[in-house]
């Protein structure tokens, strides 16, 4: 691996952890709607999974399961402190591999709708081991990304048992940056699978 690429993996990765009304009622007639995604500053990704829609709600609501496959390729998660409850705040945190330094970076989740399993929204900020705010430049990372980064997360059952789940991110500043933060996440996604694999 060149330089050049060694580098744009690694703002991949630290993209990946950037990362409405509130609601605690499981009946989709009372869900708040979905924002329409703008292509100049946001984006939507949908993965199907062949596990249900409860298992994957585990994956993003349980510290342990979280662990297991949060961050890109060649990344753990250390810490994923969660504290599920509408305006609660989750502590995840991704560590780094040698190549890219070996650095933990850490973000909050701040949840705004919690309706199992079916939506799950909050706001992304970058932090310190504390949850203390940081802005994104602080951690290297390009022009373009928010200090706060809306997440709305859709789970939908499948016919065959599965759940097709879309993740929408909000309100990026230029297309570098919605770039690395779709890739990081679409490598989150790949370990999600393999870590709901039977």
């Amino acid at each position: 691996m060149n330089m050049a690429s060694g580098k744009f993996l690694f703002l991949v990765a630290l993209a990946a952890i950037v990362g409405g009304c509130t609601s605690s009622s499981p009946r989709h007639a009372e869900l708040p709607p979905v924002p329409e995604p703008d292509p100049q500053t946001d984006f939507a990704t949908t993965r199907t999974f062949s596990a249900p829609p409860e298992r994957l709600w585990q994956a993003w609501t349980e510290g342990e399961l979280l662990k297991q496959w949060w961050g890109p390729r060649g990344f753990t998660s250390p810490v994923a402190e969660i504290d599920l409850r509408p305006g609660g705040t989750s502590l995840v945190a991704m560590e780094a591999p040698p190549e890219f330094g070996g650095r933990t970076y850490y973000n909050t989740w701040t949840y705004t709708t919690i309706v199992p399993p079916h939506r799950l929204d909050f706001l992304a900020r970058f932090s310190d081991e504390e949850g203390n705010p940081v802005h994104p430049s602080e951690q290297g990372l390009p022009q373009g990304i928010p200090a706060e980064v809306p997440h709305v997360l859709i789970f939908e059952p499948t016919d065959d048992g599965g759940t097709r789940l879309t993740v929408i991110e909000y309100g990026y500043e230029s297309q570098e940056a919605i770039d690395l933060s779709r890739q990081g996440l679409e490598q989150c996604l790949d370990k999600l699978a393999e870590t709901l694999a039977p």
